[in-house]
């Protein structure tokens, strides 16, 4: 009985050890991707979190990251920056990461093609 209690504890850590490296490769293939903005239409509707949007704020819609999470965004093209908080839900098109306000787009220079292919780090993580 003590060996088949071994051999199912090796056999779960195992499995869990699995899915822990490919929750980690999602989690890194997540991190690129294509980002849009909010057009002006969407100024002073309430957002998924209950804010106001503001096209002069430097906020963000993520699909999961919990509301109040500072996320810094490269545009990969020219390497500009910028560090935006997490107040919405989105973006909902296929194949896109990150909904920008329209103040973030245009510190990271994508106001002219409306996208950009980027990449988002967590600076400060926001408790669910």
């Amino acid at each position: 009985m003590t060996k088949i209690i071994k051999i199912t504890f090796i056999l779960i850590v195992l499995i869990l050890k699995v899915a822990s490296a490919n929750n980690l490769q999602d989690e890194k293939k997540n991190n690129l991707g294509i980002a849009s903005y909010y057009s002006m239409k969407h100024e002073n509707k309430r957002t998924a979190s209950g804010e106001k949007y503001k096209s002069s704020n430097l906020t963000a819609a993520h699909r999961t990251l919990p509301f109040g999470t500072l996320v810094k965004v490269t545009n990969l093209k020219n390497n500009k920056s910028v560090i935006v908080k997490i107040n919405d839900r989105g973006p909902f098109v296929k194949g896109r990461i990150l909904d920008l306000s329209y103040s973030a787009a245009k510190e990271i220079d994508m106001l002219i093609n409306g996208m950009a292919k980027v990449k988002i780090e967590v600076i400060d993580f926001a408790e669910k």
